[in-house]
C-alpha cells in the first residue's frame, strides 16, 4: 500500500493524532506516559514547534501544534515518536513497537477550528470516562501543569482559506482512525 504524503506549509497550525502500536494501551503505564510527555515538551522547548494543546490517552496522542520555522510537521512527529520510543526501550530493556506508523493531521483553518480542536483535546479523557473533569487527567495540557504556547493569530499560524486549501489536510498511516 502506498503512503500519502502530508501537504504541510510553514507556520501553519495542525491538529495531529497518532496511535500506539496496534492501539495497545501502552501509555497507561505512568513511567511510559511521562516519557512521552517529556518528549513532547522537549520538542517545544528546543524550538521545533509551538505547542498549544495535547492529550496522551492510554493508546493514542492528540496534539495541537505549529511547527517551528526550520522544522516540518513530519520532523516534529519523528522527534516525539522516535525519541520517546528510544527512551522507553532503554527503560524497558526491549525493542517492542511503541507507535503505529504514520499520523493524521488536520490544518487549523481559523480561530473557531482552533477552539473546537482545543475542546476536543481537553475533553478526550472525560468522554473516555477516565476522569470526571479535564484538569484531572495528568497527561494533558488541561491539567494546568504544563506551559503551553498561546494560540497563533490568523496571520501567524491559522491558515487563511487560500493557505488552508493549498496546505490541505492529509491522512497518513491509514491504520489510525481520524478523530
Amino acid at each position: 500500500m502506498s503512503r500519502l504524503t502530508h501537504r504541510t506549509a510553514p507556520g501553519v497550525t495542525y491538529f495531529v493524532t497518532t496511535d500506539a502500536w496496534q492501539k495497545t494501551a501502552v501509555f497507561q503505564v505512568a513511567e511510559i506516559a511521562e516519557i512521552v510527555v517529556r518528549r513532547i515538551l522537549a520538542c517545544r522547548d528546543q524550538g521545533s514547534c509551538g505547542l498549544h494543546e495535547f492529550v496522551l490517552m492510554p493508546n493514542h496522542l492528540h496534539l495541537l501544534l505549529t511547527p517551528g520555522p526550520s522544522c516540518s510537521l513530519e520532523k516534529v512527529m519523528m522527534l516525539i515518536k522516535g525519541r520517546s520510543s528510544h527512551e522507553i526501550h532503554l527503560l524497558r530493556g526491549n525493542r517492542a513497537e511503541i507507535w503505529q506508523a504514520g499520523f493524521h493531521d488536520w490544518t487549523i483553518r481559523d480561530s473557531a477550528d482552533f477552539s473546537a480542536r482545543t475542546e476536543y483535546i481537553r475533553m478526550n479523557p472525560v468522554v473516555a470516562k477516565l476522569v470526571e473533569r479535564p484538569e484531572k487527567w495528568p497527561y494533558s495540557s488541561a491539567s494546568g501543569k504544563f506551559r503551553m504556547d498561546p494560540a497563533p493569530n490568523k496571520r501567524g499560524g491559522l491558515a487563511s482559506a487560500a493557505k488552508a486549501d493549498s496546505a490541505g489536510h492529509a491522512s497518513v498511516g491509514a491504520e489510525a482512525p481520524t478523530p
